[in-house]
């Protein structure tokens, strides 16, 4: 499955660096705010060890990893959703996305200037909050009167769906998420069409300078304290020195200067990871002598749902799968240790695959 996120924050807050330090794409970054005049998208590997690990006991020609894309949307600011700014022609690149990485610049530069004339990063996400709740409320109201319509001619379905949408509408009027209300999951089928902005899952990502990757800084702990109760999950790491160590090619290099900064390994990666976790995602491995890949697929996902992940084909025509534990492969070594210790299991269209399984899927069309 492909796997969309949206990086979003105000304009001058490094959301084009990181993007540049997790991205295969490279955009160009600056000082003055709304410089870019639409998104940017790439692509970044999931960083996972185990696919070496699997290469050490099988060779292979090439290792393939899980991969993420990624939308550097310009920043917005207050009004964004009325056409300030960029306006509001990129909040439907924000719709397209599975979740959102809201970049918070918590650092002190007089060369860059922050455009609401000083660096407050709570005041930042209540600027980009409320930019997408107005958006959804428009959505929310403007679904309620086409179902009103409906709702003349007695329909129980369309009655149901207002009485649901209200709910929705008075939650974002009180300048709440959509992912903060509790609804049941019969009733929430009435606001999924909309794709509310506010119904993404949010990793918020605290920029700080160079000196406080490690332990963050006053402002970090104010997001914090801020975020306590949404339990949201706060990353922090500096873009800029993100940027350097992306851009050393030898690994030996990249390792000192991770050394050097006290880092044990990039920001980005625990980025990269914790979008994995917030969607609620696993990885999966097929290996082999031509190829060794992760595959990502939908926590719970049935065997045949996996083969589907690979190609349509193997989906529609499974027959049953093979399946290693990663961890059995390589305390054995082999495939053929793991059938013959017993750790090589087939299983049926029923089986939930988990975390790391290797599986050989046998189909036929």
């Amino acid at each position: 499955m492909a796997l969309k996120c949206g990086i979003i924050g105000v304009a001058n807050v490094g959301k084009s660096t990181l993007f540049n330090c997790m991205s295969n794409t490279r955009v160009e970054t600056s000082s003055f705010a709304f410089t870019s005049n639409r998104s940017n998208m790439g692509m970044v590997n999931v960083p996972d060890p185990r696919l070496n690990n699997l290469e050490n006991f099988q060779p292979t020609d090439k290792v393939v990893p899980a991969t993420v894309e990624i939308v550097d949307i310009p920043g917005l600011t207050k009004g964004a959703s009325h056409g300030e700014g960029v306006g509001n022609k990129f909040l439907s690149d924000i719709r397209n996305t599975d979740a959102l990485i809201l970049v918070l610049r918590c650092f002190d530069d007089e060369q860059l200037p922050h455009i609401d004339g000083s660096v407050n990063p709570v005041r930042d996400i209540e600027t980009i909050n409320l930019e997408l709740q107005v958006t959804d409320l428009e959505s929310v109201e403007k679904k309620m009167e086409r179902l009103a319509k409906i709702a003349k001619t007695g329909d129980k379905d369309a009655l149901r769906g207002i009485e649901v949408l209200k709910q929705y509408k008075e939650h974002l009027e009180d300048f709440q998420n959509a992912r903060t209300l509790e609804v049941s999951d019969a009733d929430r089928k009435y606001a999924e069409d909309l794709f509310l902005l506010t119904s993404k899952p949010v990793m918020y990502v605290c920029n700080v300078e160079d000196q406080a990757a490690l332990t963050g800084n006053a402002y970090v702990e104010k997001v914090k304290e801020y975020l306590a109760e949404e339990k949201g999950e706060v990353l922090v790491l500096a873009a800029r020195l993100e940027s350097e160590i992306a851009e050393l090619e030898d690994e030996a290099d990249r390792k000192e200067f991770l050394e050097d900064a006290g880092l044990k390994e990039p920001g980005v990666n625990k980025l990269v990871r914790s979008a994995y976790s917030m969607l609620n995602l696993v990885s999966f491995f097929t290996i082999g002598p031509k190829e060794i890949r992760a595959w990502t697929i939908r926590k719970g996902s049935l065997a045949p749902e996996a083969a589907g992940a690979i190609h349509s084909d193997l989906q529609r025509g499974f027959i049953r799968a093979e399946v290693m534990k990663y961890e059995d492969f390589i305390s054995l070594g082999s495939e053929e240790a793991c059938k013959k210790q017993g750790k090589l299991s087939v299983e049926g269209k029923k089986y939930v695959v988990e975390e790391a399984d290797i599986l050989h899927i046998l189909f036929n069309v």
